[in-house]
């Protein structure tokens, strides 16, 4: 198994700014989306950052990103940022998002209201 979730993404994935390492690892999208499924909210988070610091680069499937905001917002509910920077995701590789980032933005407002 891969040591790490970013680790285990650019070896099936690849990375736009460095090498995929060489690794006899049987790489198979399930397996990483098991993994993905189970991590916590920061190795998801270095691992988008990693692999997509501008947020529209990289390699990683969209459907891969979309899945892997969902879970940090799952564990992480309550962090307007965090729900912006997954809404701008949504923007930037929509429109069949556009509502869902918008209301992500509407959250985060309202929860920067309140505080």
């Amino acid at each position: 198994m891969h040591a790490t979730l970013t680790e285990h993404a650019r070896c099936l994935y690849g990375d736009e700014y460095q090498t995929t390492p060489e690794c006899n690892l049987e790489h198979r999208e399930h397996y990483f989306v098991e993994q993905l499924t189970f991590a916590d909210a920061n190795s998801i988070l270095v691992m988008l950052r990693e692999l997509s610091p501008h947020r529209v680069d990289g390699y990683l499937p969209v459907w891969i990103r979309n899945l892997a905001y969902r879970l940090v917002l799952l564990q992480r509910p309550d962090e307007p940022a965090l729900m912006r920077e997954a809404a701008h995701s949504l923007y930037l590789h929509g429109p069949d998002w556009d509502d869902i980032a918008a209301d992500l933005r509407r959250r985060a407002d309202a929860l920067e209201a309140t505080a």
